[in-house]
């Protein structure tokens, strides 16, 4: 029948669906409604959802999968170019901003839950080299060359270059694995090695941003900045190391349903460590409490971490698409200077060109051969979500503080963010596809009387982190 009592089926779904939004509608009134804040955002997640799974279906032969994080970006950009659609599709930067960091959080935690202590207990001097030596070398370098290029002061130079500065494990990890699914520089342990150093490179990355962001804002002499941002990152542990030792022990492990109760506490922790360091005036601690409280909690719970872990990630599958559609919404062609963003491009490459030759010099006397060191430097330019996670967190500062000069500074930065992303990610996922196969080595058969030489993998062991 056309119209069966009771409804079923699409009939039912349609006026459950009716119900729901009268519910919302009478609660929310406008804001429900295009041109609301909650319509843009229902709208940008879906878009962001769809252009994900868009830009997943992508596959070329023997090439890792095209991160899905690009669709989620282009289809915010999208969402704010378009004339017709940006009129309807509006969200107010107080929202997108506290959406940001809810999702910088959410990241923050699986970064710091993903530790591995095991890892870094037999961290080796070859992977303590390239997570560190490469991202400091490009940060430095892409605060000189934006210094003189763009005109940004030395300190937001600094920031700009520690967000350039992380290495992408949303990219590297999955070309990591397909390479070593197929055979792919496993007796070197390179895949093990790439995936264990980006995520001490992300952390330090983090770290030196949110001190340089806290001295950006702060006001006095250049010492008293300094001092400041030392004392952010002391605060930062020490804030991170109480909390962390606190949620140990509570929940109590008699609880019921303990895994979730774990998981709401660390995640809600890690937001209120995000959101009250700004709201105290430290904004630059709040990250690093995050990474020390969740590291510390996974420490103690043992076994039980991974379990924390799972729930954690379905808070990023719903925050990731808003977080990167948030941030190509940001992102106003009209607004755009096309110098900003040819010396932007230029400051870009120039520190990706550094950061690949630096690498390169970091693995001279790690044992590989040439064409293993050429790999490792190509390996290590992809850039992608702490970007995205960081990218926006200065200008969200600078338009609640309603300091405009401070906001074209953040503007830049984002620009800048931005472009890494849309650059770096497809050619980076592309360049570890192509490559790895050229360039390094299946391991020989045991059998035919050759010793297989020792791999870097048991130096590495335990869960990485991907996020």
């Amino acid at each position: 029948r056309f119209c069966p009592c009771p409804p079923r089926g699409l009939l039912a779904s349609l006026i459950t669906k009716a119900v729901l939004f009268g519910v919302v509608w009478s609660i929310t009134e406008d804001e429900c409604l295009p041109g609301g804040n909650l319509f843009g955002i229902t709208i940008l997640f879906i878009c962001a959802l769809l252009g994900g799974r868009l830009v997943a279906l992508i596959r070329l032969p023997k090439l890792p999968p095209f991160p899905p994080l690009l669709g989620m970006l282009l289809m915010g950009f999208l969402l704010r170019n378009i004339p017709v659609v940006s009129d309807g599709v509006k969200i107010d930067f107080r929202w997108s901003a506290s959406l940001r960091n809810i999702a910088l959080a959410v990241i923050l935690t699986r970064a710091g839950l993903g530790l591995d202590p095991t890892a870094l207990k037999k961290l080796k001097s070859v992977c303590l080299r390239l997570a560190c030596g490469p991202c400091l070398i490009e940060a430095c370098t892409a605060a000189l060359i934006s210094h003189f290029l763009i005109g940004l002061p030395w300190v937001w130079g600094f920031i700009l270059g520690f967000v350039l500065g992380a290495v992408s494990p949303a990219v590297v990890v999955p070309s990591m694995l397909l390479l070593q699914k197929d055979g792919y520089g496993i007796e070197q342990g390179i895949p093990t090695l790439l995936m264990a150093a980006g995520s001490f490179d992300d952390i330090l990355a983090i770290t030196g941003f949110t001190t340089c962001l806290g001295m950006a804002f702060a006001t006095g002499s250049t010492w008293y900045n300094l001092l400041r941002g030392v004392l952010e990152v002391a605060g930062g542990l020490v804030a991170g190391i109480i909390l962390g030792f606190l949620i140990q022990y509570f929940p109590s492990v008699d609880q019921k349903h303990l895994v979730m109760k774990r998981s709401f506490l660390v995640l809600g922790l890690s937001v209120f460590a995000v959101f009250g360091s700004g709201v105290a005036g430290f904004p630059g601690s709040g990250g690093l409490c995050t990474l020390v409280l969740a590291f510390l909690a996974g420490l103690g719970w043992g076994r039980e971490k991974a379990r924390v872990e799972e729930v954690v990630g379905w808070a990023w599958d719903v925050f990731q698409p808003l977080l990167f559609g948030l941030i190509g919404a940001e992102i106003q062609v009209s607004k755009l200077e096309g110098y900003t963003v040819g010396l932007g491009i230029a400051s870009l490459l120039i520190a990706l060109l550094v950061r690949v030759l630096f690498t390169f010099v970091c693995v001279l006397c790690a044992g590989f051969n040439m064409r293993e060191k050429v790999f490792i430097a190509l390996a290590w330019m992809p850039k992608a979500t702490v970007q995205a996670a960081i990218g926006s967190t200065a200008l969200d500062m600078a338009r609640s503080r309603g300091d405009k000069v401070s906001e074209n500074y953040g503007m830049d930065v984002l620009t800048v963010a931005v472009l890494s992303i849309l650059l770096t990610a497809p050619v980076g996922a592309l360049v570890i596809g192509l490559a790895g196969p050229r360039l390094l080595q299946k391991p020989k058969n045991s059998a035919s009387g050759e010793r297989v030489k020792p791999t870097l993998s048991a130096f590495f062991l335990g869960r990485k982190m991907s996020f």
